[in-house]
């Protein structure tokens, strides 16, 4: 598998606009853009830092993993997220190792990415999120 950066954290908050305060204001980190997903029941908001970024990952109903997650551990880190040249591939050989995965087939992520999760049962209790973004192996 051809990983290539940490692509983003992505850390559970509350309320992003009270998050950006500390991340903008604080630490002078600019917002690239606000985007919900829909299907993922998220607002997102990303902020650049070199070749990686930090994502605040907020829910947008209570039926939302983000949501779930809070109310379980409270606001945190949520997952990592790894950036891979071929999505499909990385996915079919994780397969055959025998990695447990949340996600069989890619799905669209924040951001026009291709996105898959590895279950943390896998990886020693840690969300991974695999993601491919426009311009890789497609």
């Amino acid at each position: 598998m051809n990983t290539t950066v940490v692509d983003h954290i992505g850390i559970a908050v509350q309320d992003i606009e009270e998050s950006l305060k500390f991340w903008e204001g604080a630490l002078g980190i600019k917002c690239a853009g606000v985007e919900t997903v829909e299907d993922q029941k998220v607002k997102t908001a990303f902020l650049p830092i070199k070749e990686s970024e930090v994502e605040l990952l907020e829910a947008t109903s209570p039926e939302s993993p983000i949501a779930k997650f809070i109310e379980k551990r409270g606001e945190g880190i949520h997952h990592i997220a790894i950036r891979v040249d071929d999505l499909e591939s990385a996915l079919s050989e994780l397969r055959q190792k025998g990695v447990r995965l949340i996600d069989e087939s890619p799905r669209l992520g924040a951001g026009g990415a291709m996105i898959a999760f590895v279950h943390p049962k896998s990886t020693g209790g840690i969300l991974l999120e695999l993601s491919q973004r426009q311009g890789s192996a497609d």
